[in-house]
């Protein structure tokens, strides 16, 4: 994909070879657009309208790639959206890829303050978890986290808090080897031994599925334990015995110090949500260029969405080993086939508040959501909340929604959380920060108490998609040495732990 050039004051062309411009703000009837044409009509900002005539039937381009086929005839300077674009599951070559943004020396260098775990991981955060094997000791977690939050918390500030991390799954499900409950303990287990856990504490009902022995928690003699609310006397004596084991384990996590740690060891997950027309112009690409700062400092971002890269699937598997493609390539056979099953298409994606943002089809949010990865090379392909242990660009399947895709993210290992919105996506994900990014400015400005930076700059020409990588980069190793984000400062990310569900319920 090409970087966005600004071609006229109000309007975007992203590639010499697009048909279509993008209004940059409000464009009224008769406004100039790149190629000498102008607007039939009043186009939203974030819209797309023809830039040359277009029979029925024809390819739209933008990014250089079709995003889709006219249903009618369309005039130049006429605005482009469902009522006459309809998708189309074409493919352009991918063609010659830009260059990464280039890291300066002293970026290479850069270190960060973080907390080096027994086991040599690095962690952004020092929280606690208190983790649900099943959703029926979900309650009682969340009132070990409610009452450790009010006792234990002043007594030990070297902590960032106890984490409830609860779900509605663990019974009522296939064992053993199927499939759903493969995910789930991934998820789970990620969750019980992540880096940003100094400590904790699982708790399970005692009769479920998903047996506490299947985590091994207590052999580790660490500052990991389990036990069952069965076999400590009910709810209120689970709670009793809770407060005591967290005590000491408090007291040992407190004493935690941040240290200097390589930014080699920071994993960011990259999510996008909410998105609007100006999301692949504005925030993806800033946050690409970002990608491939932190890539060259021997860092790790991992892209996800499967259903949203779906029609530019081939910009990845072109920058990748045969065998890494070969495996990402049957990531979209599979969901080509799960969706099916439903009477579904991958077409159905984008969000009515997706399209009230300009865009149309999935090859179009498709092509802006890869922009959040950069340019430097595919290095793996991992499933569902696998632990992540290759450097560099990797890419691991989940669904599209944001909830369940950051959660495999973060069983992977991240530690932290990267999301671009244009809409305005509200998000959290303890214990792993969430910094957000907005597509547009008046986003920004509207909603500043929960977005952390503002890519609206890029369309304005206030600043280049290259500036704002260097500034983001920066903002993720701020975070990952403890800057809070706007998200986690309002309190988010207690109830965003949302497993992927997989398999039938019996």
């Amino acid at each position: 994909m090409t970087t966005a050039v600004l071609d006229a004051p109000r309007a975007l062309k992203l590639s010499p070879a697009d048909n279509v411009a993008i209004a940059v703000t409000t464009l009224e009837k008769g406004a100039p657009l790149p190629g000498g044409a102008a607007t039939a009509e009043a186009i939203d900002r974030g819209h797309k309208v023809a830039l040359t005539a277009l029979e029925a039937g024809a390819p739209v381009v933008k990014y250089g790639q079709v995003i889709g086929r006219t249903t009618k005839a369309v005039a130049p300077g006429e605005f482009i959206h469902s009522h006459n674009l309809a998708f189309d599951n074409a493919r352009l070559s991918a063609g010659g890829h830009p260059a990464p943004v280039k890291a300066r020396e002293d970026e290479l260098a850069r270190t960060f303050k973080g907390y080096r775990r027994a086991d040599g991981r690095a962690a952004t955060r020092n929280f606690i978890g208190v983790v649900a094997s099943v959703n029926c000791s979900t309650t009682v977690c969340r009132a070990i986290a409610d009452a450790a939050n009010r006792d234990l918390l002043p007594k030990y500030p070297g902590i960032d808090g106890f984490v409830p991390i609860i779900h509605d799954q663990g019974c009522g499900m296939s064992g053993g080897t199927a499939e759903g409950m493969q995910v789930l303990h991934r998820t789970v287990n990620g969750y019980a031994r992540h880096a940003n856990f100094g400590g904790v504490l699982m708790v399970g009902l005692g009769c479920e599925v998903n047996q506490l022995a299947l985590y091994g928690m207590d052999k580790e003699k660490s500052l990991r334990s389990s036990f069952n609310i069965q076999d400590v006397g009910g709810s209120r004596h689970a709670v009793a015995q809770a407060l005591t084991q967290l005590d000491a384990v408090a007291a040992a996590a407190s004493r935690q110090t941040r240290v200097d740690i390589p930014v080699s060891e920071i994993i960011v997950g990259l999510q996008c949500g909410g998105s609007d027309g100006m999301s692949g112009v504005t925030a993806n690409p800033a946050l690409g260029a970002a990608v491939d700062i932190l890539v060259q400092a021997g860092g790790t971002a991992i892209l996800s969405e499967t259903p949203e890269i779906y029609g530019a699937e081939h910009l990845l598997t072109s920058r990748a080993t045969p065998e890494v493609a070969a495996k990402l390539d049957e990531l979209i056979k599979w969901w080509e086939r799960h969706v099916e099953i439903f009477s579904a298409s991958l077409d159905n994606n984008p969000s009515p508040g997706n399209k009230r943002g300009g865009l149309t089809t999935i090859l179009e949010k498709s092509l802006g959501a890869v922009a959040k990865a950069g340019q430097t090379d595919l290095k793996a392909v991992y499933r569902y909340a696998e632990k992540v242990e290759a450097h560099g660009l990797v890419y691991m399947d989940t669904p599209g929604y944001d909830p369940v895709s950051a959660t495999g993210q973060v069983a992977g290992g991240a530690n932290i959380i990267a999301f671009t919105t244009g809409r305005g996506s509200c998000f959290g994900c303890r214990p792993t920060p969430s910094l957000k990014f907005t597509s547009n400015s008046d986003l920004y400005r509207r909603m500043e108490e929960d977005m952390d930076f503002d890519c609206g700059t890029i369309a304005s020409g206030e600043a280049t998609i290259e500036e704002l990588g260097h500034r983001i980069f920066d903002l993720i190793v701020d975070t990952a040495s403890g800057k809070p984000s706007k998200s986690e400062l309002f309190g988010y990310g207690d109830n965003e732990f949302v497993p992927w569900r997989l398999g039938p319920t019996l």
